[in-house]
């Protein structure tokens, strides 16, 4: 009997995966990821690259199937996901791994809830595929990474196009043999750069393609169109093309066992990775409230996996300052807090955020124990110093936001935009989302009233 490929292995594990298959701990990970997004996806929406990216959708005209988030317009699937992909990648508070390499969300739960839409499923039907697609995301991350992050690709989109076309697979009701199709079709779609920061929309629009794509593999999987089998393991697949050095095993290991699923959240408005500075920081700050302006200087230890990212310290977008680990320190330190309040583009011609900023210097310890790692110390001019060191941050497995936390964080979100009634009818949906008879009930809540 010839050997199963590893899309064949995966395509049978999904193939039989369904709500009874979710553990009790990936049930509530990802339900409290459901409101996290959803909170995250309003905000975004109401940017200046979820608003484009929501007029594109409309644009492109089509069947009415599932819903824009922040406007309640009806487009075709594939352009929800797209569109809402962006909206919840757009003001940097989405969900993140364990090792800061990619987000769950903007492709695989896009993907989903259009998906849902589009054929009525219900909430029961809905978590097994969000679970089902974050944890293809995952295993294809484990077997890549550091390698894809390290050659350039973006971790979310290329690995998410894959947990975006099992997501939706699973809602279209795909044999095995079509989600081995819809795997491949997946392959030939997958991509991103890490050629995203800047001053530019770039790093945005990312999870979208992914997104899309994912409802575009798996609808042409259900229509009939093949994929190739080997689109992982083949001499010119996935892993040999995206990598230098990978370990095909992870995608397919302890297949038969429950897969667990880590999810982390973000309480601040920037790329994960600056995180464990600003919890530095912000340590710092409430420990010993030294004065701002008579900071002399602002040692940042970081360990190899990310000190050569985020260094800009003269961000001129607040795009920019989101991936800027001294202007992120820097507002830590002034504000006591990092929201996407703090990262507006009128802020950063602050004399003293730009004097700060400017005083931080990146250094390299390896003796760090994680990628995220951080060590901050702080000088001031009276010679006083303060040394904080944090290796998880606030809302990771080891260090989480509680639920009422996660709460508060989606109605500071999601109230602005479609009032507090709202906001809170979706809220209660979501807290029972396995009673809900139809997803398109959630989704129609996500628009100001009117």
């Amino acid at each position: 009997m010839m050997a199963r490929t590893l899309a064949e292995q995966l395509a049978a594990h999904f193939g039989a995966y369904d709500d009874d298959a979710l553990t009790a701990g990936n049930r509530a990970a990802v339900k409290r990821l459901l409101l996290d997004y959803l909170g995250v996806a309003v905000a975004g929406s109401q940017t200046g690259s979820g608003k484009v990216a929501r007029a594109y959708a409309a644009s492109t005209g089509g069947h009415g199937q599932a819903t824009l988030i922040g406007d309640g317009a009806r487009v075709p699937a594939v352009q929800a996901a797209f569109a809402n992909a962006i909206s919840s990648h757009s003001v940097e508070l989405d969900d993140i791994d364990v090792l800061a390499l990619f987000h769950f969300s903007p492709p695989v739960y896009s993907a989903a809830l259009a998906t849902a839409e589009q054929v009525g499923a219900d909430g029961r039907a809905l978590l097994a595929a969000l679970a089902a697609g974050c944890e293809m995301m995952e295993r294809l991350s484990k077997a890549a990474n550091n390698s894809l992050r390290n050659r350039g690709y973006h971790t979310t989109p290329t690995c998410g196009t894959f947990g975006a076309t099992i997501a939706a697979g699973r809602l279209l009701g795909l044999s095995q043999e079509q989600i081995v199709s819809s795997l491949g079709l997946a392959g030939a779609q997958a991509g991103g750069l890490m050629e995203m920061y800047g001053p530019s929309m770039q790093k945005r629009f990312n999870p979208g393609p992914a997104s899309r794509n994912g409802v575009t593999a798996a609808g042409m999987a259900q229509l009939g169109f093949t994929g190739a089998a080997t689109i992982f393991e083949g001499e010119r697949g996935f892993l040999a093309a995206f990598t230098d050095e990978n370990d095909p095993g992870r995608l397919v290991a302890d297949l038969g066992q429950p897969y667990r699923l880590d999810i982390e959240f973000k309480p601040y408005s920037c790329a994960r990775p600056i995180h464990n500075a600003i919890d530095c920081a912000l340590e710092i700050r409430r420990e010993h409230a030294p004065d701002p302006a008579r900071v002399r200087r602002i040692g940042m230890a970081r360990h190899p996996d990310w000190v050569l990212y985020h260094q800009n310290a003269r961000p001129a977008t607040y795009h920019e300052a989101q991936v800027s680990l001294p202007y992120s320190v820097a507002v830590a330190l002034t504000d006591g807090q990092a929201l996407f309040a703090q990262y507006n583009d009128a802020r950063l011609q602050e004399p003293l955020l730009r004097r700060l900023s400017e005083l931080v210097e990146i250094s390299v310890d390896e003796s760090l124990p994680r990628g995220v790692s951080c060590r901050m110390t702080l000088e001031m001019d009276d010679g006083a110093q303060y040394v904080s060191q944090v290796d998880y941050p606030k809302g990771s497995i080891q260090n989480p936001m509680s639920d009422a936390e996660l709460r508060a964080k989606f109605d500071s979100l999601a109230v602005p935009v479609i009032g507090a009634s709202r906001a809170a009818e979706a809220a209660a949906l979501v807290a029972d989302i396995e009673q809900c008879r139809d997803v398109g009930q959630l989704m129609r809540l996500l628009s100001p009233a009117g």
